[in-house]
């Protein structure tokens, strides 16, 4: 569980006794690819870190499948409204390959305001985090040309157009598969990546 502390080290920077604290309360767990973290209408009751696989966050809608964020490797995951707020989830969580996850389940996350003193404030460092990664990907999408959203995409996560079908990359980039193909083709955006059909 060395790589969920030494991250929980570098996003927080708290004490080795609180880290180690954290750390105690999570779980590992395995999910097969195809298989479910989370079904939309469900309550989310975990949240997880990501120590290998991908995961795919997507909703149905007029008969196609949006989706929202595709999570890999040192990544948390979960939908946080509904963890946070006990509401129905709005989202699928889809494992996308085979992965090995570290899991604290809500009994032991709100535990955490006991045994780590600092924890709110972390909590707070958490969420602000997680919005302001969301104010980033609506900026992008409000301002950006389809164009520019795909090489800044490419440019951060190049290693997803080698593992996820492109489809779903389409997708969270707010364009049809038909755009996101001719854009790829153009020289000043086309990439090396033998994609996954």
């Amino acid at each position: 569980m060395k790589d969920l502390e030494k991250y929980i080290q570098t996003y927080f920077g708290i004490q080795r006794d609180d880290l180690e604290k954290i750390a105690s309360l999570f779980t590992p767990q395995k999910i097969a690819k195809g298989d479910y973290y989370l079904k939309q209408g469900m309550y989310c009751q975990t949240l997880s870190f990501i120590r290998s696989g991908l995961f795919r966050i997507y909703a149905p809608q007029d008969g196609k499948e949006i989706t929202q964020w595709i999570s890999g490797k040192d990544y948390f995951i979960t939908e946080l409204s509904s963890f946070i707020f006990n509401t129905p989830a709005k989202w699928n969580i889809q494992a996308l390959s085979d992965t090995t996850l570290y899991t604290i389940n809500k009994e032991s996350y709100q535990k955490l305001g006991i045994m780590v003193p600092k924890w709110h404030e972390l909590e707070k460092l958490f969420i602000a985090r997680c919005f302001s990664i969301l104010e980033d990907r609506i900026f992008n999408l409000l301002s950006l040309s389809a164009e520019e959203r795909y090489q800044s995409f490419f440019t951060a996560y190049p290693e997803l157009f080698n593992q996820v079908p492109l489809q779903y990359i389409a997708s969270l980039l707010g364009m049809t598969p038909e755009t996101f193909s001719r854009i790829r083709k153009k020289p000043q955006v086309s990439d090396t990546s033998k994609h996954i059909p």
